[in-house]
């Protein structure tokens, strides 16, 4: 990711506000959507994520070292998963799931967010061309996309992502897909990532659920 940003042509303060505005946006989405997972839990009576210390917005707390390098190197990354206690729920399915959807729903509530700001005030801050205003366009831009993109990435019904976890609390321990994908999820994720069949359509959904967002705001 930092190698395609220095490709872009951009210098001086153009250069400094895009990887400023890039690095803010991946520090706060990945701390909104690991704390939601922590304040759920939380919420359905596991004290587990306090007690580890990821009832937190510190974003220290919830970085994994590798996962921000790959962020910020090739634009994919992990943050360290929210330890859980299913067991402690006052209602243990319900919870599981909440515990399970609620990263994604707060990315995704966070992207709708971000895009309407982006959609009527990106041309105009640029506009005005001074450092301020070209880095809040830019941060913008980057909390649009970033929280749009971890949303849909999750929504990967593949193990250890929340798309999986999600479809795991309606069936059984022993059920055959739960326990393949549990064993082989994680090969079947990197073989999946380093595909160009991930690229092509990882790409198309992001650039279908831009234009449906950029077509929603227009209604206002």
């Amino acid at each position: 990711m930092i190698y395609y940003i220095f490709t872009l042509g951009l210098s001086g303060w153009d250069l400094v506000a895009f990887l400023l505005a890039y690095v803010i946006a991946i520090t706060f989405a990945i701390t909104a959507h690991e704390y939601s997972h922590a304040l759920m839990a939380y919420k359905f009576g596991d004290p587990t994520p306090k007690l580890m210390k990821r009832l937190s917005l510190n974003p220290v707390n919830h970085f994994d070292t590798w996962g921000v390098l790959c962020f910020l190197l090739v634009g994919f990354g992990w943050a360290k998963p929210v330890p859980v206690n299913p067991l402690n729920f006052r209602n243990y399915n319900r919870g599981r799931r909440w515990v399970s959807i609620i990263g994604i729903l707060t990315n995704l509530v966070l992207a709708i967010f971000f895009s309407g700001f982006y959609y009527f005030f990106f041309g105009k801050l640029l506009a005005i061309g001074n450092m301020f205003c070209t880095f809040v366009a830019y941060l913008l831009m980057f909390c649009t996309i970033i929280n749009l993109s971890l949303a849909i990435f999750n929504l990967i019904p593949i193990y250890p992502l929340d798309g999986f976890n999600f479809i795991a609390t309606f069936m059984k321990p022993d059920n055959k897909f739960v326990q393949f994908m549990v064993r082989y999820g994680s090969l079947i994720m990197l073989i999946f990532v380093i595909s160009p069949l991930f690229d092509m359509l990882y790409g198309a959904v992001i650039g279908g659920m831009t234009t449906l967002l950029q077509l929603f705001w227009g209604l206002f």
